[in-house]
């Protein structure tokens, strides 16, 4: 199994923060690799939410299917996508820290096929830069002053 990790202090209210990252429309809205979500279920939000992202990586578009699969408001969200022999379990938790919010994401690969796993490592690698400038923009969102940042939607 191979993980990554990234943490930001982000200066804005834990409910701020928490909204851009386990609300899907506004982590599509923040981050500008993401060019397409497109919703499976009903629901928006909140566990069982499934969903359709695209985004664009190495200058193509790639296509991944997720589900919400834990939703504590203003604490945790976990997404988790099954993807070429490989489980991506993703949790984005808040903390209020120093009149701000960290924002951890912990992201799991757990491989079930061969060449999954003995690629996972690298492909990690690679994607932690991907993850991180995620988060920073991510952090960029909730600073900013932005009314798509301070909006919620509910659940």
């Amino acid at each position: 199994m191979a993980q990554v990790t990234v943490q930001r202090h982000i200066a804005a209210p834990v409910d701020r923060v928490f909204q851009a990252v386990a609300h899907i429309e506004n982590f599509a809205k923040a981050v500008p690799q993401i060019s397409n979500v497109e919703f499976l279920t009903e629901s928006h939000v909140g566990v069982g939410t499934r969903f359709r992202e695209t985004r664009v990586m190495h200058g193509k578009e790639a296509s991944t299917e997720l589900e919400v699969t834990e939703y504590e408001p203003n604490d945790r969200v976990r997404l988790v996508a099954d993807s070429h022999g490989t489980v991506w379990d993703t949790v984005f938790t808040v903390k209020p820290a120093n009149g701000g919010t960290d924002l951890e994401m912990v992201m799991d690969a757990k491989a079930y096929k061969l060449l999954a796993k003995l690629m996972n490592p690298l492909v990690c690698r690679m994607i932690s830069k991907y993850v991180a400038a995620d988060m920073d923009a991510v952090k960029a969102y909730c600073e900013g002053d932005s009314d798509d940042a301070t909006q919620s939607t509910s659940v």
